[in-house]
């Protein structure tokens, strides 16, 4: 989890009020709880990622009714980069080099409601539009490299036919469970709030919340991709429950296991970043 001085002030509110929501309102936490679940936040950009801005080719496309901001850099075959939740695309910038010199293309973009793109709340649903319209611009990846939420993003889309053969994923939820606890921390919410909110999703979609999950889509994949996991042994946000029970369910997934680089610094390690340039180029059997 972040620090406290780091979140920024919608959340310092959330974090203060929700428990009292809870305990003299608990309708009203309710539906508060359903709102932010899906509403990304928007921290503040570093100088360095604004950087990175500077020397990509700037596209956009329109998927779920909005315009997705879009960055390419360099030539080649693409290799599709995912960010995730309440994070965006130049989050990745430290990738975009090694990439560029083992020959690919690099492509990225800002999720439905996150970074440049347009809107205020998400879904998987709408992700996995913009990925699909993506892919309609630039053609099939090489391969798919995703953090966090864009991990899960990405193999919903491919449990719906979008053709990912080769997938990275760094620091992604699987869990159910462990998914809605990561959202009550964050707001100093309770169980009763978590129990409230699975019955809400089951009631409107006639599914359960373990439905819309990694460890599910995980096991209706139609047809095999090479998977690559990374995770941190220390990431508070992602710990490696989620790691180990997507192993059980996808055995040939490969696992790369870092230490003390938490849930967003594993983006900029470059041990990590070499590891997932050398499976882009070789796969599984690298």
């Amino acid at each position: 989890m972040k620090k406290k001085d780091q979140y920024p002030l919608p959340l310092k509110i959330a974090r203060w009020l929700f428990p009292k929501l809870e305990a003299y309102a608990p309708g009203l936490a309710h539906w508060y709880f359903e709102k932010i679940f899906f509403t990304p936040l928007h921290y503040p950009v570093p100088e360095k990622e604004k950087k990175a801005e500077t020397f990509a080719t700037r596209f956009t496309v329109t998927a779920a009714d909005k315009t997705i901001q879009c960055y390419s850099w360099g030539e080649g075959r693409p290799v599709l980069l995912i960010h995730g939740w309440a994070g965006r695309a130049t989050q990745f910038r430290r990738f975009v080099k090694p990439l560029l010199a083992a020959g690919y293309k690099v492509v990225a973009f800002d999720g439905p409601s996150h970074g440049h793109s347009e809107g205020k709340r998400t879904n998987l649903d709408e992700f996995e539009a913009a990925i699909r319209t993506v892919y309609a611009k630039i053609g099939e990846p090489v391969a798919v490299i995703a953090h966090s939420f864009g991990g899960g993003a990405a193999l919903f889309s491919a449990m719906h036919g979008v053709p990912i053969k080769k997938l990275v994923m760094i620091a992604s939820p699987s869990v159910g469970d462990e998914i809605i606890n990561t959202y009550l921390r964050t707001i100093n919410g309770s169980q009763p709030t978590g129990e409230y909110f699975k019955q809400f999703v089951l009631r409107t979609t006639g599914k359960p919340f373990d439905e819309f999950t990694a460890q599910h889509f995980v096991t209706q994949l139609k047809t095999p991709i090479e998977l690559l996991l990374v995770y941190d042994e220390e990431d508070r946000e992602v710990p490696m429950v989620h790691a180990n029970t997507l192993m059980k369910l996808y055995p040939s997934a490969m696992l790369i296991r870092t230490k003390g680089l938490g849930h967003t610094r594993i983006l900029k390690d470059d041990h990590v970043i070499a590891a997932c340039v050398t499976f882009v180029r070789n796969g599984a059997s690298g």
